[in-house]
């Protein structure tokens, strides 16, 4: 850390606990859009992208990513919404 960022805040248990929540919501919807774009045969980047409504880039980003993002849950949500699969 350098001398010009403030030291980051520690999450309360609650926090932490949503934060586990929103991840394992996250690992399911990928894994439920994942499976039916596969069953599908939509495979490449751009293929994915056309068919969940965004860039490809941003669509293989959200796809793949292992990280927790603030605001993956709701994105996710929609894109299982727009696909007609249970949320």
């Amino acid at each position: 850390m350098t001398q010009d960022q403030p030291p980051k805040a520690k999450l309360t248990s609650a926090e932490q606990r949503q934060r586990r929540e929103d991840r394992l919501i996250t690992i399911r919807l990928r894994m439920a859009i994942g499976r039916y774009l596969d069953d599908r045969g939509i495979t490449t980047p751009a293929a994915i992208g056309e068919a969940i409504g965004m860039p490809a880039k941003e669509a293989q980003a959200l796809m793949t990513r292992h990280r927790w993002h603030e605001g993956d849950v709701p994105a996710l949500q929609a894109i299982a919404a727009r696909l007609g699969l249970p949320t």
